[in-house]
C-alpha cells in the first residue's frame, strides 16, 4: 500500500500544481488510473521535466535566459559590444546598458529577473517530485544532477547581476510562500556550491552511447559542465586553489580539447564542425531541418545577425535583428595581426575574408545610417554560422535559428587555470596554459610571427597578459563586463562610458518590489 499511496500523492501534486512539461498536458497524464500507474511511468515524467529545463533555456518564451535581455546584461555592458540595431529599436537599452543609466522598470530588465526565477521554479519542482519518488535508477539520478546544475547556473547569474537575492530553493504551490526576503551573497554561493557538488557527482562525463557510437544527447549537462561552472563561481570569488582543482578535473577528464582553428568554433552550417565540438563544454541547442521541418530554433543567432531595413535594395542582407555589435574601441584596440580579429569582426562595405577567415566570399553592404539598422561593424562569430547553404537547406532566408549558443567552452578552462595559477605564484603553469590558447589563435592565421609566445617575467606582467588574452579570445561572447568587475577594473575601463561603482549590481525590478513587500531595493539604488 505504501507504493500506491506514494503514487496517489504524486498524482495529486500534479493536479495541485497544474503541471505541463514537454508537451505532456495534465489532462493526458491524469487520464491514467492512479492505482495502475507504475514507477516507470512516473520516472518518465521526471525525464520530461528535465528536458523541459533545456526547452526553457533555449526558446523565445523566456528571453531572459538566451535572448535580448541576456545580451543586455552580459554583452552590451562590456566595452567590446554595443547594442547595435537602430536608434528607435529598443532605444532605452542604449542608455541602460551602453551608458549605465540603469532603470528599475523595463521589459528587458524585468524579464531577466522573472525568467531566472521561472527556471528556478521548474528545478525546485523537479527536485521535489524526485524526492517523493525516492528513485535511485541511473536516469533519475542524472535528471536530478541536471536540476542541480541549472539551479546553480540560475543563482550564479542572479547573484552577479543583483548581489543579494531571494534564495528560493524549495517548491511551493501557494504564491505567498515565495514572497521571501533577500539572502546574503554568501548564502547564495553556499547554495551554488551545494548544487554543483551534487551535479558534478550525478552527471555523466558524457552522454556517449557505445552501442550507437555517438553522443545520444548532445547539449545535455555533464560533470565537465558542472566543474567548469563551479570554477567560474570560484574565480569570481578569487578562491584560486579551488579554480585550479576544478579546471584540472575538466582537463583530466579527456573529454575536451581546442579545435585546430579559431574560426571552426563558430561554424554551424551544413558542414560546420563547431556545433557540439570537442571544444564545447555546454551549449544551448538549436536546429532547423530541411525546408523548415523539425524546427527547435533559438533566437540566439537571429537576434545578432546582420540586418538592413527600409528601402535598402538588397534584401539578401536582411539576416536578423542586428543586436550586439563590436564597438569602435574593440576595433581600435585589437592588434590587426591577431587572426581572431578578422574572425570576430565584420566590416561594413568590406570583403568578409572568405573561407580562410570564416567568411563566404561576399562583400558586405556599405555603412549607410540612413537605412537605419546598418552598422559599421557586425559580430562575425554569428555570421560564420549564417551559412548560405544552411539558409537554402532550411528555407529560412532572414533568420538564423539553427545557431547554438556556446555558453561554456574549453578555452575558458585553460585561461581560468592560467589566471588562478598565476595568482598562486605558479608562473610556469600560467605561461603554459596561456600559450595553449595563443598558439591556437596564432595557428589560425598565416603569419607564424603573430602572437609571439609570452614568457613569464612577473606576476603582474602575466596577470595583464591573461587579461588581454581573455578580451580577445572571448570578444562579443558576454565575458567582458564581469571580468572587469571581478578584476576591479570596471571603473577605470568603463567609467568614461558612465559606469560608477553602484553599477556593479543592477537594481531589483520595481514590479518585483511591489509584489513582494519583504524585499528591499539594493542599497545603492534606493
Amino acid at each position: 500500500m505504501k507504493m500506491k499511496s506514494n503514487i496517489k500523492h504524486i498524482l495529486g501534486l500534479f493536479i495541485l500544481a497544474s503541471v505541463v512539461v514537454a508537451g505532456i498536458s495534465c489532462s493526458k497524464f491524469l487520464d491514467r488510473k492512479p492505482l495502475t500507474a507504475t514507477l516507470d511511468d512516473l520516472n518518465g515524467i521526471l525525464e520530461q521535466q528535465a528536458l523541459s529545463l533545456y526547452s526553457t533555456f533555449r526558446g523565445y518564451d523566456y528571453a531572459g535566459l538566451n535572448s535580448l535581455p541576456w545580451l543586455d546584461f552580459y554583452c552590451i555592458r562590456g566595452d567590446d559590444a554595443a547594442k547595435g540595431s537602430n536608434s528607435t529599436d529598443g532605444a532605452e537599452i542604449n542608455a541602460e546598458f551602453d551608458n549605465y543609466v540603469y532603470t528599475k522598470d523595463d521589459w528587458a530588465t524585468n524579464t531577466f529577473w522573472n525568467d531566472h526565477y521561472h527556471l528556478l521554479s521548474q528545478v525546485n519542482q523537479l527536485l521535489y517530485f524526485a524526492d517523493s519518488l525516492k528513485s535511485t535508477d541511473e536516469i533519475s539520478m542524472r535528471n536530478i544532477g541536471e536540476a542541480h546544475f541549472f539551479r546553480a547556473y540560475a543563482f550564479f547569474e542572479l547573484v552577479r547581476a543583483y548581489g543579494e537575492v531571494p534564495l528560493i530553493n524549495f517548491y511551493f504551490t501557494n504564491a505567498a510562500d515565495g514572497l521571501i526576503p533577500k539572502s546574503p551573497v554568501n548564502d547564495i554561493y553556499a547554495q551554488i556550491d551545494k548544487d554543483l557538488d551534487s551535479a558534478s557527482q550525478l552527471l555523466p562525463a558524457s552522454w556517449f552511447n557505445s552501442v550507437t557510437n555517438q553522443n545520444i544527447y548532445p547539449g545535455r549537462a555533464t560533470s565537465g559542465a558542472a566543474y567548469t561552472l563551479w570554477a567560474q563561481t570560484y574565480i569570481f570569488r578569487k578562491q584560486w586553489s579551488k579554480v585550479v582543482e576544478l579546471c584540472n578535473k575538466v582537463i583530466a577528464s579527456g573529454q575536451y580539447d581546442l579545435l585546430d582553428n579559431f574560426k571552426e568554433v563558430w561554424q554551424d552550417g551544413v558542414n560546420g564542425i563547431g556545433k557540439n565540438s570537442k571544444e564545447s563544454i555546454f551549449e544551448i541547442q538549436a536546429t532547423i531541418g530541411q525546408n523548415g521541418t523539425n524546427t527547435y530554433d533559438s533566437p540566439w543567432g537571429t537576434m545578432q545577425s546582420i540586418r538592413v531595413e527600409g528601402s535598402y535594395p538588397d534584401r539578401n542582407w536582411d539576416l536578423g535583428w542586428g543586436w550586439n555589435v563590436p564597438t569602435q574601441k574593440l576595433v581600435n584596440d585589437w592588434d590587426s595581426t591577431d587572426p581572431r580579429r578578422n574572425m570576430t569582426i565584420l566590416f561594413s562595405g568590406r570583403y568578409d575574408g572568405g573561407p580562410a577567415e570564416g567568411g563566404y566570399g561576399f562583400t558586405l553592404p556599405p555603412y549607410v545610417p540612413d537605412y537605419g539598422l546598418d552598422q559599421p561593424y557586425w559580430n562575425k562569430k554569428i555570421y560564420i554560422g549564417d551559412d548560405p547553404a544552411m539558409r537554402a537547406y532550411t528555407g529560412h532566408l532572414h533568420d538564423a535559428g539553427w545557431i547554438n549558443h556556446r555558453v561554456m567552452r574549453y578555452a575558458d578552462v585553460l585561461l581560468m587555470l592560467a589566471e588562478a595559477s598565476n595568482e598562486l605564484g605558479d608562473g610556469a603553469t600560467a605561461e603554459t596554459y596561456l600559450e595553449k590558447v595563443r598558439a591556437r589563435a596564432r595557428n589560425s592565421g598565416t603569419d607564424p610571427n603573430a602572437l609571439p609566445h609570452i614568457a613569464f617575467q612577473s606576476q603582474s606582467q602575466m596577470r595583464q597578459a591573461i587579461k588581454d588574452e581573455r578580451k580577445w579570445e572571448f570578444a562579443m561572447e558576454g565575458y567582458r563586463f564581469y571580468d572587469l568587475v571581478r578584476w576591479g577594473d570596471a571603473q577605470a575601463v568603463l567609467g568614461p562610458l558612465g559606469y560608477t561603482p553602484r553599477c556593479e549590481y543592477y537594481p531589483i525590478p520595481q514590479p518585483v518590489l511591489n509584489l513582494n513587500q519583504n524585499l528591499v531595493q539594493n542599497p545603492l539604488w534606493q
